[in-house]
């Protein structure tokens, strides 16, 4: 039967097909984008599935990205007509023309899917599922399947990964939460801002039947947003309201189990690439999928700069080729002999070394207390002998407290934790952990991070009311919150809590300093504007990642005043990732 809105052309030397009809179990037909090469040979299939519009052009959607990127990094445009460039998911000129299928799904209430749009939903998460299994029966198909592409395209990987596709063959999941509340919408038990900003930004602007309201596709000269025109009312009608689920579900409830996966249950090869400046999305949920998946044959690679970069430069193509190349293609390409783990080591003026490693946490790693002296405001390596302590107004400036200056070139690379002793003036209280590096001068470092251009080395975050502990879980480099109930506080009573801080790597010459702040709000690098912008909100340090929504954090709870307390008999400490070999 004839489909009025799919058709197919020869361009750039691919057979392309547009708005591919894809039945589900419902009857919803979702459309996709399929460029593949023009014979009539099998080939394996990368796909991608997501709500950011599957005819939205790079350029146009993300113009000060793309035009970074680009300048740059020209490996990324040489070589192809980029007219076929799209956000987060890999140019078909580059992966065609090697033998594969490239196919952009939009999902379902984005770009040319209908239906409700309801981000990272077991429906959503079903659609994926049957998306990949109609690829693996098409003709062109040799019923390999893999999957890549950035955040949003890597965080649903894990979720349907761990559904089984038969057909399923690979995954490359870059800079992806894998755990939904713990990794993205609430750091520490505090609700994250980012995704009440995000959606009217990049998916209500994508949403199916914005039609001719809608931005063009440069390729076909259609909108991007599917053939209809339908109205506001509509449309609100077909979309969750994400800041109003977040809101209603403040703990790790039934919701949120419905849109984490079971890591344990991915049995198919995984390549989890995660970002050193990824705290608020693009690292943690990777770090946990290598260690977690289930998989007998997987690889972590962590690299740095901006979360979209790698994915696209000759670096990042390359590792993501082998890898599906052995898998999907069965080429002999020593893929199988890879290193476990490969590390993009940074250093203080931004550049990396690459080096192999063969698990995460380090082995070797000297894990070093720091013992924090708040009168000194001093990070010491003896323990106390006297008590000390720090009040601090809960939305300044807070504590901070240095370490003396490294004797000789010091490398840390993996996850940090803190504990400490806390007593609020109410009945609850938020810390905001920042792992921070010093130089000489006494000039904080910073560094670009997956959207934060001047970011700190690392932080962390805790809402005191979730401070219970999961005891299996836990480790002394990453507690693991339970976040399955409230524990308020007794205003001016003691309470012990610990930390889990974000991985982070850096060798700090000899003479710069760790430092380590504590505060009660997000992190503000103090630098003058004009601040970089995203979503028309300013970036001070944090990125996007901001933690001010009035109905999570009503100031009368967290306003308040805060005091940190150490003792001999219960110290509190800093947890930190020291690998030795840095200075040879």
């Amino acid at each position: 039967m004839t489909d009025e809105h799919h058709r197919t052309e020869l361009a750039a030397g691919m057979r392309i097909d547009w708005n591919v009809p894809i039945p589900v179990d419902d009857g919803t037909i979702l459309r996709a984008d399929v460029f593949r090469p023009d014979d009539a040979d099998p080939h394996p299939v990368l796909i991608t599935y997501g709500p950011y519009g599957k005819g939205l052009h790079f350029a146009e959607g993300f113009p000060a990205q793309w035009q970074k990127l680009a300048a740059e990094h020209p490996d990324v445009v040489d070589g192809s007509t980029n007219a076929y460039q799209a956000w987060e998911v890999v140019d078909p000129e580059r992966w065609v023309p090697h033998g594969y299928v490239c196919i952009r799904v939009d999902s379902r209430g984005s770009g040319w899917s209908p239906g409700r749009i309801d981000p990272f939903s077991p429906r959503e998460t079903r659609d994926y599922y049957e998306a990949i299994e109609w690829a693996a029966a098409q003709p062109w198909s040799n019923g390999r399947v893999g999957l890549n592409g950035v955040s949003y395209y890597a965080m649903n990987q894990w979720l349907v990964a761990a559904q089984r596709p038969p057909h399923l063959a690979a995954i490359c999941p870059f800079e992806g939460a894998s755990d939904l509340y713990r990794d993205a919408t609430h750091h520490g038990g505090i609700v994250s801002e980012f995704w009440a900003t995000w959606y009217p930004f990049q998916v209500m602007n994508v949403q199916y039947g914005l039609g001719e309201k809608g931005r063009t596709n440069p390729n076909t000269g259609q909108s991007i947003a599917g053939p209809e025109t339908l109205d506001e009312e509509v449309r609100a009608a077909n979309r969750v309201d994400i800041r109003a689920e977040i809101l209603a579900h403040p703990l790790d409830d039934e919701f949120y189990a419905q849109r984490r996966a079971d890591l344990g249950a991915i049995e198919v090869p995984v390549l989890s690439a995660a970002n050193w400046g990824g705290q608020g999305l693009h690292s943690r949920g990777n770090f946990t999928g290598f260690t977690d998946a289930g998989s007998t044959q997987k690889w972590l690679e962590v690299h740095g700069l901006e979360h979209w970069t790698e994915f696209y430069t000759a670096y990042g193509r390359d590792l993501q080729k082998r890898f599906f190349d052995h898998f999907l293609l069965d080429v002999d390409n020593g893929w199988d002999r890879q290193p476990p783990v490969q590390l993009q080591v940074r250093d203080v003026d931004g550049g990396f070394t690459r080096r192999a490693e063969h698990e995460w946490p380090l082995a070797r790693t000297n894990w070093t207390s720091y013992y924090l002296d708040f009168d000194r405001r001093a990070l010491s390596t003896e323990p106390p002998r006297t008590a000390s302590a720090a009040e601090f107004d809960a939305l300044g400036e807070g504590v901070t407290l240095l370490a003396e200056p490294f004797a000789e070139d010091t490398e840390i690379t993996g996850p940090s934790a803190t504990s400490l002793t806390l007593r609020s003036s109410t009945t609850d209280a938020d810390l905001f952990v920042v792992l921070r590096l010093f130089d000489p001068h006494g000039e904080e470092v910073l560094f670009t991070a997956a959207v934060e251009p001047r970011a700190p080395l690392s932080q962390g975050w805790l809402r005191a009311s979730h401070r219970k502990l999961d005891p299996d879980r836990s480790r002394p480099y990453q507690p693991w919150h339970t976040h399955d109930e409230f524990q308020p506080l007794e205003p001016g009573e003691p309470y012990r809590v610990d930390v889990e801080i974000w991985p982070t790597c850096i060798v700090a010459p000899a003479g710069y300093r760790l430092g380590l702040t504590i505060l009660g709000r997000d992190y503000d690098n103090g630098l003058p504007e004009p601040h970089p912008m995203i979503y028309q909100r300013a970036m001070t340090g944090s990125g996007c990642w901001w933690h001010t929504d009035p109905d999570d954090r009503p100031v009368q709870v967290f306003g308040g005043r805060t005091t940190l307390q150490s003792t001999p008999e219960l110290p509190a400490t800093l947890l930190v990732p020291i690998i030795p070999g840095a200075a040879s």
